[in-house]
Formats: C-alpha cells, structure tokens, sequence
C-alpha cells in the first residue's frame, strides 16, 4: 500500500464506524493470545518494565470493565486518582487508575482471566458507543505532545491502540510471531502514522515492512526512513529509541 499526501493526513484516519469494526477484533485477538499463554509465559517481563504478562493483562481486562461500565469507569477514576499520589513516580492519574485496575483483579486465576477477557469485550465496545455525545466531546488531558483531547479520542480508537500495543508487547517479550494482517492492523498503524505525522508537522517517505506496514509520503523533498511496522509502533510509544525521523513517545500506547 503506498499513501501519497501533500496537505496532512486525515486521509489515513480510522473513521468511527470502522472504529468499532477494529476495537472489536482487537479484544478477541487479544484474548486469544492470552488463552495460548502457557504457565510460565504470564510471568515473563515485558518493556512495560513494571508488569509481568500477567499484570499488563489485568490491567487490560480493568481497562474493558471501565470502558463496558459507567459505574466502573467513575470508581476506577476517583480511587485511581488518589491512588496516585501513593504511587512513587507517578506522573498522571492514570498510573493510580492501572494499578487499581491490577490490584483489584489480581486474585483472579489465569484461566479466570482469559474467560473474562474473552467476554469483555462486546461489552466494552457497547459502552464506549453508548457514551452519550456531550460526555464524548469532553475534554480530557492526555499528556505531552497529545495535550487536550475530547474523550472520543480514546473511545473511538485510543483503547484500541492500548490494547493493540499490549498485544505487540506480549509477543514482543515472549518472541512470538504476532497475528498481523493488512485489513486490521495495517489500519490501526496506519492511523499511528497520520497522527504521527500531524502531530510533528513532519516531511516524510516512511516506508513499513511487514503485513502491518504500507509506504506513506507526506510532504515534498521528504527524508526517507524505513523499518517494520511495528518496531515503528514501539518506538512512537516509548518501547524503543528514536530511529532517524521516528522519534519516541510520540503517542499514548
């Protein structure tokens, strides 16, 4: 696939009806990966360096409950807020909402949580389409270089994205082959790079490698750069080191 663009990227923007299409798939992929994992898989490390497989999970299926619960996602907020100020290091209320989301849900088995992580999804997906319009279009902090952003941001694809790197984080710690193909994950990282993209107002011919990845062109007398597509996915969001234009933590994944 090859993306030419002169005026910015919003030609390469995941739309909301797509939207759900995708945040679907991605909880039963997710999921499956899960059910695969063997005994001593859930306790590897993983370059989220305060969870193991396991943990990243909880905090996954946490995340889903909130996302299928209004009740949930206001008990999550207000004692994750608080939370945070315990938590050393802490640089967000989102680090205190995590760690509820984990220590809440640790007494779980393995097998407890792959059933329920199979079963949230839909679930999830229903609420975050169900938010009403005006509560869509509040305003949420998202951090540095995102700034301010409605919460259809993350309703719409930001979630997903969460729960796409997570997946690319488990296959990544245990080196295995991840499930990619062009018509669910090359879209998802084609939206990473029109908001990349935007985001730094960049000139680029960045070409990805792999079932995930197409050629994009932003831009004229552009500086070209190639790599896999999602080793682009881990550099953006902080897993790896900048590489020539790509540059990291660029996106919250």
């Amino acid at each position: 696939m090859t993306v030419t663009t002169t005026r910015g990227t919003n030609d390469l923007r995941i739309g909301r009806d797509e939207a759900k299409v995708l945040a679907l798939e991605e909880f039963r992929r997710y999921a499956a990966l899960c059910a695969s994992l063997t005994t001593d898989e859930w306790g590897a490390p993983t370059d989220c360096t305060l969870w193991d497989v396991r943990k990243m999970s909880l905090h996954v299926l946490g995340a889903a409950d909130a996302q299928a619960s209004v009740k949930e996602f206001m008990h999550q907020f207000t004692k994750g807020t608080r939370l945070a100020k315990e938590i050393e290091d802490s640089h967000h209320f989102v680090d205190g909402v995590n760690e509820l989301q984990i220590r809440e849900r640790a007494h779980l088995s393995n097998e407890e949580l792959v059933a329920q992580l199979e079963s949230v999804g839909p679930k999830a997906v229903k609420g975050r389409w169900g938010t009403p319009p005006p509560m869509r279009y509040l305003p949420i902090p998202i951090g540095p270089p995102v700034g301010w952003k409605p919460l259809k941001y993350l309703l719409d694809v930001g979630f997903t994205r969460d729960v796409f790197a997570h997946r690319v984080d488990i296959c990544a710690a245990l080196g295995r082959e991840m499930e990619l193909t062009a018509g669910h994950d090359r879209r998802l990282v084609t939206d990473m790079v029109g908001e990349w993209g935007d985001l730094h107002d960049l000139a680029f011919e960045l070409v990805l490698t792999g079932p995930a990845g197409g050629t994009f062109t932003r831009g004229t007398s552009a500086p070209s750069e190639q790599l896999d597509a999602i080793e682009f996915v881990r550099i953006i969001s902080g897993r790896l080191p900048d590489q020539g234009i790509v540059r990291s933590n660029s996106l919250p994944l």
